[in-house]
C-alpha cells in the first residue's frame, strides 16, 4: 500500500506503474491534454492541484486509491473528472440522498451526463434512469450503499459496463470512524463480485488508523493512498468561554449580514431555543434536527440551500448532505464531540476558497453533557464492546483539550491529523497563522497568572477535592447560597478571592487548567477537580504559567465586509457593488431553474467576476468556474449585467 503525505508525491505518475492490461486499466489511456480539455470543457478549470493530478493518473489506470482531502479540496473531481473521458459507467456511493442530488444537478448544469437512483424517487423516474442505463447514455449513476446490495443491481451495472467504482465519505465504513454507518459495511462485498472492476474511496478526514480500516474493509489491492495536506488557510478559527450566548451568537452573525451560517448545538432543544430567539431578534433563520418530521426538515434544508434563510440552526443531524460553497461562517454554541466532528463541521465553511469564520464557545459542561449521551446511547444500542464508548470518550476529551490549550487553532488541528504545519506566511503574521484567535491577539495574558492560578487551586484543595467546578466557582466568587452555608465552605480562606470576575471567566480558567494537565477531572455521576502533580508544582510556586482572557470584541460595523479572493490571488480587488448584483442575478437564475444559487456560480466564481469584470465572450470563459456549457448559457446575461459596471 503506498502512502504518501502532505504533498510528497511520486516522481512519476501512479499510472506508469500500472500494467494496461492490470484489471480496470483503460487499454488507451486518454492523454493529459484530453484530460485536461474535458475538465476545462465541463467545469471551467484550468488547472488541476497536485493531489488531483496524481488521484486521477491512478483511477485512470486501473488502480484502486484511498484519497483524503479535506472538505473544499476537490475530491469530487478526482472522480467526476475520469468519468468525462473513461468508456462505460462510473458508480458513485453515496450515503445520502441530498448529497446525490446536489451533486447530480450540478453535473447536469455543467453538461455532464449525470443521475441518480433513491428511494426517493418516483417508479417513474427510477425506470427512466433504469433505460439511460440500458442505452449507454450516462457517465455517472450515484446510488445509496443500501441499492447496492439489493439483489442483482450491482451485477447488471457489471453487464452494463461498469468502469470504476468510487465510495464517497469512505470514512463511515470504519468502526474507528467518526460516523460508522453499518450499511457501508457491507460494500466489502463489491470486490468480491466485480474483482476486475476498480475500487476508489474518499473522504475528507481519517486518521491512519482508519484508513487502514477503510483499505481492509473494502478488499483494497496495493491502493495508493494519498493523504492531502489538511490545512484549511482560509478559515480563522475562534474559541472562547461560553457566557451569553444569544449575544454571543448575534455578535457574529452581525459580522456577516446577508451571508450564509450554520449554528451547531447539541440538543434539539437547545435547537428550537436558540432559532426562536434569533427570528425574534430579526435574523431569518431555520431550526433543523432529526425530531422533526422529514417534509419539515426537507423544506429547511431548501429555505437554506435556495437563500431563503441565512442561517440554519441545527444538530449534527444537519451537514453531510449540504454541498453549498458560500457558508461564510459555522458557529458551534457548545462543544463538539470530536476533533475529526469539528474539522468535518467547520469544514463546511468557505467551500469556494473565500474567506470564512469558525467560532467556537464552549464550556466544562459541555464535556458531561456530551458524556451523559455517550454512555445512554450505548446502554440502548446493547453495544458490548466497551472500547467503542472508551473511543468516543478519548475523542470527546481531545476535544476538550484543543477548546482550553491556547496554542494556534491551524496547528493543533494539523498535528492532530499527524501531520507538520508550516504557517503559510511566517513573516507577515509573526510566525502564527494570522487566522485564528490565538495567533490575531484577540486573547491576552491575564494579569498575575500563576496567582490566579494559585487561587483556583487552592480552593479546590480547601475543598477537599470533592466538588466540582460549579461549587468551586462559587466559593471563589464568594455566592451566598445554600450550598455554600450547607458545607460552610463560605468560612474557606478562598471565599470571595474571585468576587470580581465573572462565572464565565472563572470557568474559563478551569477550563484552562484542566486543558494544561494541572486539574483533573474524576468521577462518572459526579464530576469532581483534583489536582495533578504539575497542579501541586503551580500550587508550590514551582511552576510558572499562563491564563488567558478575551476582552470585548467591539461590535461589528453596519457597513458589509468586503468580500476577498484567498488562496489564489489577493491582489484582486472585488467591486463589491457588482458581486452583490451578480449574487442578485444568480438568484433570481436560480429561482427560474429551481435550483440552489451556488449551482449557477460559486461565489469564488462571481468575485471573480467582479475584479476582472469580462467584456467578452472568451474573457468570460476564461474565469475560473465558466465550462462552455455554463458559458453559452450564462454568459449573455451576466456580461449584460457586468457592462452596467463598466465605464463605456
Amino acid at each position: 500500500m503506498a502512502e504518501m503525505v502532505q504533498g510528497e508525491l511520486s516522481e512519476s505518475p501512479s499510472a506508469a506503474a500500472v500494467s494496461p492490461d492490470a484489471p480496470g486499466a483503460l487499454s488507451e489511456q486518454p492523454s493529459l491534454s484530453q484530460l485536461h480539455a474535458a475538465v476545462a470543457h465541463a467545469f471551467g478549470i484550468h488547472e488541476l492541484r497536485p493531489f488531483q493530478e496524481e488521484a486521477i493518473h491512478a483511477n485512470l489506470a486501473g488502480r484502486d486509491l484511498l484519497l483524503v482531502l479535506p472538505t473544499g479540496g476537490g475530491k469530487s473531481l478526482c472522480f467526476q473528472a475520469p468519468a468525462l473521458v473513461r468508456p462505460g459507467l462510473t458508480l458513485v456511493v453515496s450515503p445520502l440522498i441530498a448529497l446525490m442530488k446536489d451533486q447530480v444537478d450540478g453535473l447536469r448544469e455543467s453538461g455532464v451526463a449525470a443521475s441518480m437512483l433513491t428511494s426517493a424517487q418516483s417508479a417513474g423516474e427510477r425506470r427512466a434512469v433504469h433505460e439511460e442505463l440500458e442505452r449507454g447514455k450516462l457517465k455517472l449513476l450515484y446510488a445509496a450503499p443500501e441499492r447496492l446490495m439489493m439483489e442483482g443491481f450491482f451485477e447488471r451495472l457489471v453487464a452494463l459496463g461498469l468502469g470504476a467504482v468510487a465510495i464517497d465519505e469512505a470514512h463511515c465504513i470504519s468502526h474507528w470512524g467518526h460516523d460508522f454507518r453499518p450499511e457501508y459495511r457491507q460494500l466489502g462485498t463489491l470486490r468480491a463480485l466485480a474483482p476486475s472492476i476498480p475500487i476508489h474511496a474518499f473522504t475528507a478526514t481519517a486518521a491512519a488508523k482508519v484508513r487502514a480500516d477503510i483499505v481492509a474493509q473494502l478488499g483494497l489491492r496495493e491502493p495508493l493512498v494519498l493523504v492531502g495536506p489538511c490545512d484549511r488557510p482560509n478559515l480563522t478559527y475562534r474559541v472562547q468561554p461560553r457566557s451569553e450566548l444569544l449575544r454571543q451568537v448575534l455578535g457574529v452573525i452581525e459580522r456577516h449580514p446577508s451571508e450564509a451560517g450554520i449554528v451547531y448545538c447539541i440538543s434539539r432543544k437547545d435547537v428550537e431555543r436558540l432559532d426562536q430567539d434569533l427570528r425574534e431578534a430579526g435574523v431569518k433563520s431555520v431550526a433543523y434536527h432529526a425530531g422533526l418530521e422529514p417534509d419539515v426538515r426537507r423544506r429547511a434544508q431548501e429555505k437554506f440551500l435556495n437563500e431563503e434563510v441565512d442561517v440554519v440552526v441545527a444538530t449534527v443531524a444537519f451537514g453531510m448532505g449540504i454541498d453549498r460553497t458560500d457558508v461564510r461562517f459555522v458557529l458551534h454554541a457548545a462543544l463538539p464531540k470530536g476533533v475529526e466532528q469539528y474539522s468535518q463541521e467547520t469544514g463546511r465553511a468557505g467551500r469556494d476558497g473565500l474567506a470564512a469564520e469558525c467560532v467556537l464557545f464552549h464550556s466544562g459542561a459541555d464535556f458531561y453533557s456530551w458524556k451523559g449521551l455517550m454512555e445512554r446511547s450505548h446502554q440502548e444500542s446493547g453495544e458490548a464492546d466497551p472500547a467503542q464508548l472508551a473511543g468516543a470518550l478519548a475523542r470527546l476529551a481531545e476535544m476538550m483539550g484543543f477548546a482550553t490549550r491556547l496554542v494556534c487553532r491551524h496547528r493543533q488541528l494539523v498535528e492532530h491529523f499527524g501531520q507538520s504545519y508550516a504557517p503559510p506566511n511566517p513573516q507577515a503574521n509573526s510566525g502564527g497563522c494570522g487566522a485564528c484567535d490565538v495567533c490575531l491577539g484577540e486573547v491576552e495574558p491575564a494579569l498575575e497568572s500563576s496567582v490566579l492560578a494559585q487561587k483556583i487551586l487552592s480552593a479546590v484543595v480547601r475543598c477537599g477535592q470533592r466538588y466540582g467546578a460549579a461549587h468551586v466557582t462559587d466559593i471563589l466568587r464568594g455566592a451566598e447560597t445554600a450550598g455554600m452555608r450547607r458545607t460552610g465552605h463560605d468560612a474557606l480562606s478562598t471565599y470571595g478571592l474571585l468576587k470580581t470576575n465573572s462565572v464565565s471567566e472563572i470557568r474559563g480558567w478551569i477550563d484552562q487548567l484542566v486543558g494544561l494537565g494541572h486539574l483533573l477531572v474524576a468521577g462518572e455521576r459526579y464530576p469532581v477537580l483534583m489536582l495533578s502533580s504539575s497542579g501541586v508544582e503551580v500550587l508550590k510556586g514551582q511552576q510558572e504559567l499562563t491564563l488567558y482572557v478575551w476582552p470585548e470584541r467591539k461590535a461589528a460595523t453596519k457597513k458589509r465586509r468586503e468580500t476577498r479572493v484567498v488562496l489564489e490571488d489577493e491582489s484582486l480587488t472585488v467591486d463589491q457593488g457588482l458581486f452583490e448584483a451578480l449574487r442578485a442575478l444568480r438568484r433570481d437564475l436560480a429561482r427560474e431553474r429551481g435550483l440552489p444559487p451556488y449551482l449557477i456560480f460559486n461565489d469564488r466564481t462571481l468575485a471573480e467576476l467582479s475584479a476582472k469584470k469580462p467584456r467578452s465572450p472568451e474573457e468570460f470563459r476564461r474565469i475560473k468556474g465558466v465550462g462552455d456549457k455554463k458559458a453559452a448559457d450564462l454568459g449573455p446575461v451576466f456580461l449584460a449585467r457586468i457592462a452596467e459596471f463598466v465605464p463605456a
